[in-house]
């Protein structure tokens, strides 16, 4: 073997490595739906997550991305250390599906469509392929699709660029004595968890090893140990992920070390045991790409088949290891991790999103409660929840700018400018709430008293007021474009009333019913829960843009009102609830 062998298999490790980062990045983005609707699974039981791990780690081909997304879950406060542990027993299943993809290079048949199957008949099919749909696609759909494509034939060149640099070293004496040392298991381990945490995936660390299968030096009893310390190797990149993190987060990152292992101290000893005693003729054969994705899949079933049933006790190991300090940790909200899975990301973003659209919602309805119900307590938590929306805004805006930065689809950049429009609607209600609070603590430093028929028309308000801000609020949580056809029409009676309710105490006070200092205040109430309604308004629009795909928010207002006869029914239906006249009868 020369120098040009050897840059011939470097540069075929480099497309190797290439393509399947371009492959795994394409499948992330066009499996992000779905990725989303495994994350609802987490929480059901034992067998749903380990599904879940082993879906999400075969959709996107890295078992690396998959445990360092669940540290990232268990770090954010969205999984339990209890699930994470059975969607990484998952997910060490779901890588074994690279292994079976790469050991297509081994078929050999005179059959033509056995050998179409073949990377040397199929990559260029394939690639033809990804190159039309990423250059002619006009949808983001099509041109993941043909990234994944591209993704997977240039992978496929590299391990058949490999498969031909190592060729020659079936002649070469020093390589077959080198693996003639991974006769004795534990190199063999060392060696697999040496490579593996070197490129840090074992997806890739396996078709070098497939690779250098083609030689006929590498005995299934050589290789067998090398794929089991391939699963300790690949826990390199969650230990990584886990560093600053909290102590769950850590714990997570453990569990994926300890159960590799415990899975490969054991089965290495019924592996060596086997082999002494029984000295099966196999073990002595050369190694195919097809027999090496058969043991790969073979010993990780054999460890989570070990371990499920176990754990309980490995999580109770975890946390032995890792203890308690006292103090339960603040759990962050948004994590950095989850960049790496934007469509995960993006899901969380819209989880703390809710969180903060309740807080603000919350805080409006508790201030106007304190207009009447004047307590500390109550004054405390509205300012309480403001500061929260407005630590909410913060991160979020912050996190949803570098989620923007990621290669994501053209939905999911959609979907994050979205949000970013609408927490700011949000942060302004829950301004709104700390200003009705001082309107009314003003009130009550200097004395200031509203009239019983004031005080009736600021109930009927705020009942309108409440009313949007639920339907709003719903409209957002359920992603309901329908609720803007219920919105529009009663913002613009919430506008109605805030002008008759103007004009209205503008003749009390010329009848001095009602003092000027009571009439500042009260100009101050109207405007804030007017505004509200405002933002309200604007939350159901956006939330109804993004159901027709734009960002337009004024044209959708539009278009609702334009719909005259729907909406001059629903506007007279909220116009009758909340008359001043009615109200003022009853």
């Amino acid at each position: 073997m020369d120098i040009f062998n050897v840059l011939t298999l470097v540069g075929g490790l480099s497309l190797f490595l290439f393509g399947m980062n371009i492959m795994g990045q394409a499948l992330e983005r066009r499996a992000g739906g779905g990725l989303r609707a495994l994350l609802g699974k987490f929480t059901t039981n034992r067998i749903a997550g380990l599904l879940t791990g082993l879906g999400i780690t075969a959709a996107i081909q890295s078992s690396s991305a998959t445990t360092v997304m669940v540290v990232g879950f268990v770090n954010s406060g969205l999984m339990t250390l209890k699930q994470a542990i059975n969607v990484i027993m998952g997910a060490n299943i779901g890588t074994t599906v690279t292994a079976w993809l790469l050991s297509l290079a081994g078929i050999d048949s005179g059959n033509v469509f056995v050998r179409l199957l073949k990377p040397s008949s199929l990559t260029p099919a394939l690639a033809l392929a990804g190159i039309i749909f990423y250059m002619f696609g006009k949808s983001e759909r099509r041109k993941d699709t043909g990234m994944i494509l591209l993704g997977f034939a240039t992978l496929m060149t590299g391990m058949e660029t490999m498969s031909g640099a190592v060729s020659g070293l079936r002649e070469v004496q020093g390589f077959q004595e080198l693996f003639l040392l991974f006769q004795n298991p534990i190199l063999g381990v060392a060696a697999g968890t040496f490579l593996t945490a070197v490129l840090q995936s074992s997806s890739a660390s396996v078709g070098i090893l497939q690779a250098l299968a083609v030689t006929g030096q590498i005995s299934f009893g050589a290789a067998i140990p090398v794929i089991m310390g391939q699963n300790i190797g690949t826990c390199v990149t969650a230990m990584l992920s886990s560093l600053g993190a909290n102590k769950n987060a850590k714990r997570a990152a453990l569990v994926h070390l300890s159960f590799n292992v415990i899975g490969t101290a054991v089965w290495l000893t019924v592996f060596s045991l086997v082999r002494g005693i029984f000295r099966p003729a196999f073990l002595e054969a050369p190694a195919s790409l097809f027999g090496i994705a058969v043991a790969h899949s073979v010993f990780n079933i054999l460890c989570t088949l070990l371990m499920l049933p176990l754990s309980g006790l490995l999580e109770r190991l975890v946390i032995r290891l890792v203890p308690d300090a006292g103090q339960p940790e603040e759990q962050p909200e948004l994590d950095e991790r989850l960049l790496n899975t934007p469509p995960v990301a993006l899901e969380r973003c819209r989880g703390v999103a809710a969180d903060m659209a309740r807080e603000a919602v919350r805080a409006l309805k508790e201030g106007m409660s304190f207009l009447w119900e004047r307590s500390p307590e109550l004054a405390a938590s509205v300012r309480r929840r403001e500061e929260k929306t407005d630590y909410y805004e913060d991160i979020l805006g912050t996190y949803l700018v570098k989620l923007s930065t990621r290669q994501i689809s053209r939905e999911d950049n959609a979907e994050a400018a979205k949000l970013l429009k609408i927490i700011g609607d949000f942060e302004r209600i829950s301004d709104h709430a700390v200003n009705l609070l001082e309107a009314a603590e003003e009130m009550e430093g200097k004395e200031l008293l509203f009239t019983a028929s004031a005080s009736s028309e600021l109930k009927t308000l705020c009942s309108a007021v409440e009313e949007i801000l639920g339907i709003s609020l719903e409209a957002f949580l359920s992603d309901d474009p329908e609720a803007v056809a219920q919105v529009e029409p009663l913002e613009q009676v919430i506008d109605q009333l805030k002008e008759q309710m103007r004009t209205r105490h503008i003749l009390r006070m010329q009848q001095g019913l009602c003092s000027i200092d009571a009439g500042f205040v009260w100009a101050d109430l109207l405007t804030d829960l007017e505004r509200t309604a405002d933002h309200c308004s604007n939350i159901a629009g956006c939330v109804a843009d993004m159901a027709r795909h734009n960002l337009n928010l004024h044209e959708s207002l539009r278009n609702i009102r334009e719909d005259s006869e729907a909406f001059q029914r629903q506007f007279q239906a909220y116009g009758e609830k909340y008359s001043l006249a009615r109200m003022r009868s009853e």
